[in-house]
């Protein structure tokens, strides 16, 4: 194995390497090759939204990578062209490699121009050589060397057995054994004038490694937010040098003499650089047929036709919810099972050590049960759940989701980009939240924040599942109940992304007013799933990495619960005298005070709201085991549940406050406490106006 992840470093020297790149060449996929890191990767834009970081070691030298985020271009249109330039700028780093996609060269070719006129050292790895064999095209791979002055190299970013070269070109390019001569894009006449004015100034009055040519683009473009940053790093603004401030006068005189205004400007530089990334295509790329992408053409016709795009997303939502019930079932009940055999073997070993009383209630019938059920229902359908939503997204066919989506969002005065966000909130509202920074505006990322929770994430979709497999789908067949509980699930989530849709429209029309932002989503190729891989990373990245979290969270929670159940108050315990407290409040809205409070304590994990319902409606001191969802049922509906309070809960379970880590999130994302606030109220308002609305009507015709 020419390199890997070490623990501790090998050589004297460490360099830091940046990985650049479109969003979806396969950066995060090289980056997770070369470190060994699960930086979780997929076929569609924006996953990477911050700067990751590994270490892997070459056998001459230890290396840092940082993947910085995907971006199309360094002109500071976006906050991930910021993130990505001011990294390049000011990051320290000893090399670039920018990652392109060997099928769509000509596009990539933009952002490497601009790479290599602002980095010292840079690499050109050309990705996805097998994609663009299998559609008939061939690039020279030398020819865009000796064009660019950089070297480049070939790869398939998933197969290790590709990247010697590359990392052996990267020894080469850190240790400078090959002088570079990275080509110089020819701007117009008055542009390149007015560099030749400021940047021999620049030259001589600063003492850095920056490109002084590239600053100087940047500088006459009046980038204020660069200027910032290199206010930053130098400790003070270079304007106040008079010979580099009358310089940059000078040199917008030029354009000015030229009638050239700051849009222009940028209109000339930017068609600059696309007329040499085509000529250099031109020369390099070469084509058996000029229909190489018919085959994807033909499928998006399908997949995002106003006709069948919308009947196929319902389709297949419909099916992966179908196979999550229906292989959950069983596997559940083995965990079940074998859960609280342990649970009987701690009782044994608390028995048999004389512990208190009071430790073992805590300890095993507070946060062991509820652990034991919260990985007993949450194991199995995320273990399903995630890798099937994995290879949809491995196959290419969630930016259609997002391009089916784009024009309800932007009807709604909010950006596409939202469905992107929606999506990773399937998994982890706070995931989705997160994801909200590939949204530009903040206008439209604030919108996007307040109505992440509005899908069920993994914590809700236990109860949402079990509640529908109990009062809507327990007679008849096996597969009748999977189909019939995968269809009601479809339903409640479409029933989310209409609330989403409402919601960002009423916040975009009060206080979040403003008009829709454009924004450009790459539909990239379609992909034959890398299954072996997607199973791997989706149980490790998705469904342990979420298990874990709930396990974490449930621990605590656990121990409350066993708490109020166990603490009196007038010879009744806290938990019933609070239930009993909510219950004419809660019934207004076709819950009881038993749910309403479970919603309460499950404030940390939705996923303990069915246990602590148990709970509570048994009169017990811990969370029991019932036998099956169907002595579950028997359960409730002794405690006066009807269908009308099952499908109330349902509502109340999609439309209620955040888990905290979802606070916790929302806080840090936004820095306010308004708008965490704000993401508390406004999902469980609606969720008590639909539960009082259904529950009344249901009342009068019932």
């Amino acid at each position: 194995m020419p390199y890997a992840r070490k623990a501790q470093c090998l050589h004297e020297s460490i360099y830091t390497v940046a990985i650049a790149g479109n969003p979806n060449v396969g950066k995060s996929t090289l980056f997770n090759s070369l470190t060994g890191l699960n930086q979780h990767t997929g076929n569609w834009p924006g996953k990477t939204v911050s700067n990751a970081r590994g270490r892997f070691s070459s056998d001459k030298n230890d290396y840092i990578l940082v993947d910085i985020p995907g971006t199309y271009s360094l002109m500071s249109n976006s906050v991930e062209e910021e993130i990505a330039r001011n990294f390049l700028c000011f990051g320290n780093t000893d090399a670039v490699i920018v990652v392109c996609d060997a099928t769509c060269l000509e596009r990539n070719l933009n952002l490497v121009l601009q790479t290599i006129e602002l980095a010292k050292n840079a690499i050109v790895c050309v990705n996805l050589l097998d994609e663009a064999k299998r559609k008939g095209i061939k690039i020279d791979l030398n020819a865009l060397s000796r064009l660019l002055g950089v070297p480049v190299v070939g790869v398939i970013a998933r197969k290790k057995s590709t990247l010697p070269a590359l990392i052996s070109a990267l020894d080469d390019t850190v240790e400078n054994r090959k002088k570079q001569s990275p080509m110089k894009i020819k701007y117009a006449e008055p542009i390149e004038k007015a560099i030749s004015i400021l940047q021999p100034v620049l030259d001589s009055e600063l003492n850095t490694s920056l490109n002084t040519r590239f600053l100087s683009l940047k500088l006459i473009d009046g980038d204020t937010q660069l200027l910032d940053e290199m206010h930053s790093f130098f400790g003070y603004s270079i304007l106040d040098n008079n010979n580099i401030s009358n310089a940059l006068d000078s040199a917008k005189e030029v354009l000015k003499a030229h009638d050239l205004d700051s849009n222009s400007y940028k209109d000339s530089i930017v068609t600059s650089i696309v007329l040499e990334a085509e000529r250099i295509a031109k020369q390099v790329v070469k084509l058996k047929t000029k229909r190489y992408d018919q085959f994807d053409r033909r499928l998006d016709r399908i997949f995002t036709s106003k006709w069948t795009g919308y009947p196929i997303m319902l389709l297949l939502l419909t099916l992966v919810l179908y196979l999550t019930i229906s292989g959950a079932n069983y596997p559940s009940q083995l965990l079940a099972d074998g859960l609280y055999w342990v649970e009987s073997q701690l009782d044994k070993l608390f028995h048999l050590i004389n512990a208190p009383p009071f430790l073992h209630g805590i300890a095993v019938q507070g946060m062991f049960r509820v652990l034991a059920w919260v990985v007993s229902v949450m194991l199995p359908p995320m273990a399903i759940f995630f890798p099937l939503f994995t290879l949809l997204e491995d196959s290419g066919y969630l930016p259609r989701v997002a391009y089916n989506l784009d024009k309800p969002f932007k009807k709604c005065s909010a950006c596409g980009k939202q469905a992107l966000t929606m999506c990773m909130g399937f998994g982890c509202t706070a995931v989705g939240v997160v994801g909200c920074r590939i949204i530009d505006s903040p206008r439209e990322r604030l919108i996007a924040i307040l109505t992440n929770s509005f899908v069920p994430c993994n914590g809700k979709l236990p109860t949402l599942i079990a509640v529908i497999t109990m009062f809507f789908a327990i007679t008849g067949s096996g597969l009748f109940n999977s189909i019939i509980s995968a269809a009601m699930l479809a339903g409640i989530i479409v029933l989310g992304v209409l609330l989403t849709f409402l919601a960002s429209k009423l916040l975009s029309k009060t206080i979040l007013k403003g008009v829709p932002s454009s924004f450009t989503l790459e539909l990239p190729p379609y992909r034959k799933p890398q299954v072996l891989k997607v199973l791997v990373r989706s149980l490790l990245d998705r469904t342990l990495f979420v298990l874990g979290r709930a396990v974490l969270v449930a621990a605590p929670a656990g121990i409350i619960i066993w708490l109020f159940a166990n603490i009196y108050v007038g010879g009744e315990t806290l938990l019933t005298v609070l239930s009993r407290f909510l219950d004419p409040f809660a019934r207004f809205f076709g819950l009881d005070g038993v749910i309403l409070m479970a919603f309460i304590l499950g404030f940390p994990a939705n996923e303990v709201v069915i246990p602590i319902t148990i709970m509570a409606y048994m009169s017990k001191s811990s969370i029991l085991e019932l036998s099956s969802l169907e002595s579950l049922k028997q359960l409730f509906i002794a405690n006066g549940w009807t269908w009308v309070t099952a499908v109330c809960v349902l509502i109340f379970s999609l439309m209620h406050w955040p888990c905290s880590t979802t606070l916790l999130t929302i806080k840090k994302e936004t820095g306010s406490l308004k708008w965490t606030a704000l993401s508390v109220i406004i999902p469980t308002l609606i969720g008590f106006a639909l539960c009082f609305v259904f529950a009344n009507i249901a009342r009068l015709f019932c």
